[in-house]
């Protein structure tokens, strides 16, 4: 038995769950995500936050093509400068040395490659304290998010990627006979063997925000499909992918192929190599999330490729008539602080009708409904330690700009405040804006990324309606919220989600967040309207990263 086959029946019983757990869409998941030490031993947060100190200052060195050159310019907001390096290779040497690697992964079949991919995940799963560290000091997350995002689920994600992949390919039989009845003649009777072909190189162009959750979905559906996988990372946000690879090419080499089927292409702060690795003949599968500039370059330029993207959305909320509140209000201040508004999924934009709400505490006029919520976010955020936990540190000077320039787009409710991170020193973290408009404001009607929310006065439910279902069909939209103690109205709301392709969640006061999609249960985006053209992780995500080749003969 090869060493990629013993992966495969090591881990037989992992990709059963997973493949059940994409049927039900249930809750599972296989990789805890508290950080505990009970869970992933005693001294794993000591060990992970060591490993990330010794690739400090040094250079990290992966399998590739020959080197052109180092790069390195990553700077953590909270303690400053990385100084790690990495190597530079040509595009061309990137692409051929991934062609090459080709072959024989794709002739190993369905079952070594997706026995060596939840290897991967298992030896990545073992690394999470390491990569939440990464993830945190490129990011900015404060750690926990960055140990669940970065690590435990940004696994989920790829095994599902796994198991929808297995899913399609496996369905398809490697042979058939087939015998055509011919009367009083011999049958017709042909041997057919089905081949599943990959399309080529794969690229993923990583995001800085989220670049280990927002990379695995289409490494890993690409991989399993037989496609070798460029990684080109964000340059704030190199290192996480960077272990990323590593384990993969560890992994890849012990099962006996080439570590070159997964490479990476680091670049630092001069642009040119995803735009050359993008348009390449032998790129035929291009993962990308980020801004719509580069996402709609790829559209015009990128044409020899499958594309799968996401992109800049306008994500809301309609508030009709609530239950509770307080505890709406504490689910919506949440919402609109985790992360610094940084998520592609935090709403950016709260509907209120002018006449205001019913609410558990009485009609709420539009200005009672905007001072609760503004000092629920206060409340919220009073603790230092929470505040940083839940915000995090903005790490591009970009993002701090958009924010101090957004005060001047509406009426000023509650004011972004700059305090210092707790055991960081020079570190800060930001607090949200939110601004009051009216509903024909265009500056709520496009993404402004960041901590900054708009309330949005609207003549009452119905426009609230007709101006979400405007504001996705001609900007796109992640998710929708509503929230209403009529059922009209959430069903009204579910008919705008189902035209216009959004996801919608209702009601929610408790620990469900609306900036949250669970692995094996939520699709994240629905690829049905601007902000994405493909959904994680439906078969549509991995039937257009393979071919179906048939060879028959007579027998």
């Amino acid at each position: 038995m090869s060493v990629a086959q013993s992966f495969y029946e090591e881990h037989l019983s992992t990709l059963e769950q997973a493949c059940e757990a994409v049927r039900d869409r249930g809750h599972w998941t296989p990789y805890p995500e508290i950080p505990s030490g009970k869970i992933y031993g005693e001294t794993a947060k000591a060990d992970g936050a060591a490993a990330y100190q010794a690739a400090l200052n040094q250079h990290f060195a992966l399998l590739g093509p020959d080197a052109i050159g180092t790069t390195g310019v990553e700077v953590s907001p909270y303690t400053g400068e990385l100084g790690i390096s990495y190597d530079q290779y040509e595009s061309g040497a990137l692409v051929a040395a991934a062609k090459a690697a080709l072959p024989a992964w794709r002739d190993a079949g369905p079952q070594a490659r997706t026995g060596v991919c939840i290897e991967i995940l298992k030896r990545l799963n073992q690394r999470s304290f390491e990569i939440g560290n990464a993830t945190m000091h490129t990011t900015g997350q404060g750690f926990a998010m960055a140990f669940q995002a970065g690590g435990p689920h940004a696994q989920d994600r790829a095994l599902e990627a796994v198991a929808t992949a297995w899913l399609q390919t496996s369905n398809i039989p490697t042979s058939s006979t087939w015998n055509k009845p011919q009367g009083k003649h011999d049958p017709l009777v042909m041997s057919k063997r089905y081949h599943i072909v990959p399309k080529g190189v794969g690229l993923v162009v990583a995001c800085s925000t989220f670049p280990t959750w927002n990379t695995y979905p289409g490494m890993f559906a690409s991989l399993v499909t037989g496609n070798p996988v460029i990684i080109k990372p964000h340059s704030q946000a190199v290192l996480p992918v960077a272990i990323t690879v590593q384990v993969c090419q560890q992994v890849l080499e012990e099962a006996g192929f080439d570590p070159k089927l997964v490479l990476l292409a680091p670049e630092g702060n001069e642009v040119g190599i995803a735009q050359e690795l993008a348009t390449h003949p032998d790129v035929k599968v291009i993962d990308y999330t980020g801004g719509n500039n580069f996402g709609d370059w790829l559209s015009d330029n990128a044409k020899q490729a499958t594309i799968y993207k996401e992109q800049a959305g306008v994500n809301t909320v309609l508030i009709d008539s609530v239950t509770n509140m307080k505890a709406t209000a504490q689910n919506l201040a949440f919402a609109l602080s985790l992360y610094s508004g940084q998520m592609c999924t935090t709403p950016q934009a709260v509907l209120i009708p002018k006449n205001g709400i019913k609410t558990d505490q009485g009609q709420m006029s539009f200005d009672q409904v905007a001072e609760f919520l503004c000092n629920t976010i206060k409340k919220f955020l009073s603790d230092p330690d929470r505040a940083a936990g839940v915000l995090g540190s903005i790490p591009n000077p970009a993002t701090v700009q958009r924010l101090d320039q957004a005060a001047g787009l509406g009426e000023v409710l509650l004011e972004s405040e700059t305090h210092p991170v707790p055991g960081f020193e020079g570190s800060v973290y930001r607090t949200p804006l939110v601004l009051k408009v009216s509903g024909d404001d265009a500056a709520w009607q496009q993404e402004q990324f960041g901590p900054i929310s708009f309330l949005v006065e609207v003549e009452d439910t119905e426009q609230g309606l007709k101006l979400i279902s405007e504001a996705v069909a001609s900007k796109g939209a992640i998710t929708f919220g509503v929230y209403s103690t009529n059922d009209q109205v959430l069903d009204n709301a579910e008919q705008v989600a189902i035209e216009q392709g959004v996801a919608l969640s209702c009601n929610l006061d408790g620990g469900v967040f609306v900036n949250q999609a669970a692995a094996f249960s939520d699709f994240h985006c629905t690829g049905n309207n601007p902000a994405a053209n493909a959904s994680l992780t439906d078969a549509a995500f991995v039937a257009g990263r393979f071919a179906v080749v048939q060879s028959r003969r007579h027998v």
